[in-house]
């Protein structure tokens, strides 16, 4: 494949991402209200599964390519973009910090359980390359730590301890109960599967298109990750929380980034799979575990924005992360 066809595969593959991402949001946002999820449980487990189709594939390909680095990179530079995209949508719900109005346990457990995941793949690094089958334990781990956090996080939904105070600005998850009713269940399912299958077969051509422009261009796997491949498949995480927020789904919004983001992590352990060369991990350059730090620092003061609330403004939560990830990413180019 030229360079030229290569860039117009990504750019076309990037623009069907984008536009699958604004469909399944309604969908998703009536699935949430129909089964009774909730938002916050439905956008960090379902929803944040479905938009990360496109980038779990992509790592999934570079993987099973041996292009470590280009894995690594993509799946933790979706998490430090799309965490990046709540502070757009912050910009944009401009009558009160977004993580004031979206208050709620569920989010609160996923940004902890996701700075637990991030240190996981940390230490397997520093472990020794131990595999069986070609797998290093930490990858069984991390579906481990996953499956126990998003049952916890049900639970919570269903019999929670304690509730984040209400204010005048807090934003309920309250069903719509007419819109939940526009189509069936079985055809809700379908047009949601249907859509995340779309994101799954764009991820693969955003993988092919951008090993190749890394390989003809000479740019290195990590700056092609973390810089195109990353944000091209985090489009839909962009496009479903700006949807969200102007739907007023506040909840689904800020669920739908840190569930994606706790699934991401999950990349890692699927490219360690489909990686066959020993343990991914340990294929880790400098700039990857640099974009792993930095991502769990960006997620760390999410979740202190969670816990603060503040009123007015982006708060320091976006301001800091703003400053951590343009840091990061200038980093990134210097040492590349």
């Amino acid at each position: 494949m030229s360079t030229q066809i290569a860039i117009i595969v990504f750019l076309a593959a990037t623009l069907v991402v984008t536009l699958a991402g604004i469909r399944i949001i309604s969908t998703a946002d009536r699935l949430a209200d129909r089964t009774g999820l909730g938002e916050a449980v439905f956008g960090g487990v379902l929803l944040g599964a479905s938009t990360s189709l496109s980038g779990i594939v992509t790592s999934l390909t570079a993987a099973s390519a041996g292009l470590a680095s280009l894995a690594v990179s993509n799946a933790v530079g979706g998490i430090a973009a799309q965490t990046t995209f709540l502070v757009i949508a912050d910009l944009i719900y401009k009558r009160v910090n977004l993580e004031h109005a979206a208050a709620d346990a569920n989010n609160m457990l996923m940004a902890a359980m996701l700075v637990l995941l991030m240190s996981l793949p940390l230490a397997a690094n520093y472990a020794p390359e131990y595999t069986l089958f070609g797998i290093h334990p930490a990858s069984l781990l991390l579906f481990a730590v996953y499956f126990f956090g998003t049952r916890a996080a049900v639970q919570l939904r269903n019999k929670p301890m304690w509730r984040p105070r209400e204010t005048d600005e807090t934003r309920e998850d309250a069903p719509d109960e007419e819109e939940a009713q526009i189509h069936s269940l079985p055809v809700m399912i379908a047009i949601f599967v249907g859509l995340s299958l779309v994101l799954a077969a764009c991820g693969y051509a955003i993988a092919q298109s951008g090993a190749v422009i890394s390989s003809n261009l000479g740019i290195s796997q990590t700056i092609v990750g973390a810089l195109m491949t990353a944000i091209a498949t985090s489009l839909p995480e962009l496009v479903t929380t700006l949807a969200a927020v102007r739907r007023g789904a506040l909840q689904l919004a800020v669920g739908g980034i840190i569930g994606g983001n706790t699934f991401d992590v999950l990349f890692l352990s699927l490219s360690d799979i489909a990686y066959r060369d020993g343990s991914i991990y340990h294929a880790m350059t400098q700039a990857d575990g640099l974009m792993l730090i930095g991502a769990t620092v960006i997620t760390t003061i999410l979740l202190m924005g969670l816990i603060l609330r503040e009123r007015r403004g982006i708060g320091f939560e976006g301001l800091g992360i703003l400053v951590t990830y343009f840091g990061l990413m200038a980093l990134q180019l210097s040492i590349n």
